[in-house]
């Protein structure tokens, strides 16, 4: 179920997408009965503040401060963010709410992942994902995920071990870590897994009062021995394989035992929600708009302006072989973080090549030493290549 090419022969604008959009929160409050609230970032714009954070809890505030109604759902889409900003979020919710339940049809991954379980009732369609629990932080000037910073600095360590030394590059960046902050990146982590297991029991099992199969009485600590099942397997990076991982609706019921209401059991329903999903993410390809804040009366989309006191720190690049047509993820590093190979990695992408040529699967080659000097003049930076400093 794809709207985007309706949107594209409809040559809809942006501020016609908007209304959109708010009209569509109003036809799925009507067959829920209930407030929704849209809140949802770009996940393919590398922006600092594209994550969750406290300024977002100041504006959620705001648009829920004098609803009238007793239930609240939450369409939400992010790569997640802080785990102290997420608390807030979730205690705000449900303090001005009687029921609390959230929408996943992309991703909502890490401190994402950690608000979605906080609710009574979870709703998923085929294409939604939750993510291994996690938090991410500010580490210098970049926001980096507490689980891959901290396998990095074990990773180091062993290699120190093994050689006994370090790369000079490896060395200056492991000289820059206090023993305060490694503190801080594994209290997130013990942080992000009790919030996950006190919501579990307070919320989602709230109205749990037998087994399934065995028809037993379940009492407190029934609950609580439940929840810290589920957080540990969701907080076992190992199992999971990356801290990106998609684990989908089909992993959460029948592997980890959670229930979820499928969206497309209702197709009506469907429709509505994977309209919202192509909207938003229309409204990310097409404006400069990175997050959005949305309700059947209210609207604050955020945008990224261009920034003259800091270059960017990283370029992707998506280069379309001229012979098969297959699209090849690059991305330019122009910073000495680490975390850069790291997170784009993961995401499927090659570093930028040292001599500017690329080879697609097909044999066709291409040269990007067009684009490298885009990059080098538009940015002000030089491209770091793998294995620099």
């Amino acid at each position: 179920m794809n709207f985007i090419p309706e949107y594209v022969q409809r040559n809809i604008s942006p501020d016609a997408l908007e209304k959109e959009l708010l009209s569509l929160i109003k036809k799925y409050n009507a067959i829920r009965n209930t407030y929704l609230i849209v809140y949802t970032s770009s996940t393919g714009k590398q922006i600092p503040d594209n994550v969750i954070n406290q300024e977002d809890y100041y504006l959620l505030h705001d648009l829920l401060r004098d609803v009238p109604h007793k239930k609240v759902d939450m369409y939400i889409e992010t790569r997640g963010g802080s785990g102290e900003s997420a608390e807030e979020i979730v205690k705000l919710l449900h303090d001005r709410f009687e029921k609390v339940s959230f929408v996943v049809s992309g991703e909502a991954k890490s401190a994402g992942t950690i608000i979605v379980l906080s609710g009574h009732e979870i709703f998923m369609t085929e294409t939604g994902s939750l993510g291994p629990i996690d938090a991410q932080m500010r580490i210098g000037r970049s926001v980096s995920s507490a689980y891959d910073y901290m396998e990095w600095v074990n990773k180091k360590r062993e290699e120190a071990e093994k050689q006994d030394s370090l790369n000079p590059f490896d060395s200056v960046m492991i000289a820059q870590i206090t023993p305060g902050e490694l503190e801080g990146v594994f209290n997130a982590l013990e942080f992000a897994k009790e919030l996950v297991i006190d919501w579990l029991v307070k919320y989602k099992f709230k109205n749990w009062h037998e087994t399934k199969t065995r028809k037993i009485a379940v009492n407190d600590e029934m609950k609580k021995g439940r929840a810290r099942e589920i957080a540990t397997v969701l907080s076992n990076h190992s199992k999971w394989r990356s801290h990106g991982r998609s684990i989908k609706l089909h992993d959460l019921v029948n592997d980890i035992g959670l229930i979820i209401n499928r969206i497309e059991d209702d197709k009506s329903l469907a429709e509505i929600v994977y309209r919202i999903q192509n909207v938003c993410r229309f409204i990310f390809d097409t404006t400069a708009t990175y997050k959005i804040f949305a309700t059947e009366e209210n609207k604050i989309f955020r945008t990224a302006a261009k920034s003259k006191a800091e270059p960017p720190q990283v370029v992707e690049i998506k280069h379309k072989c001229t012979k098969c047509g297959k699209i090849i993820s690059i991305y330019a590093k122009l910073a000495p973080n680490p975390q850069i190979d790291v997170e784009f990695k993961k995401k499927g992408c090659m570093p930028f090549p040292k001599n500017a040529k690329v080879r697609c699967a097909c044999g066709m080659d291409a040269d990007l030493s067009d684009i490298k000097k885009q990059i080098e003049s538009e940015t002000n930076s030089k491209i770091i290549f793998e294995g620099e400093a």
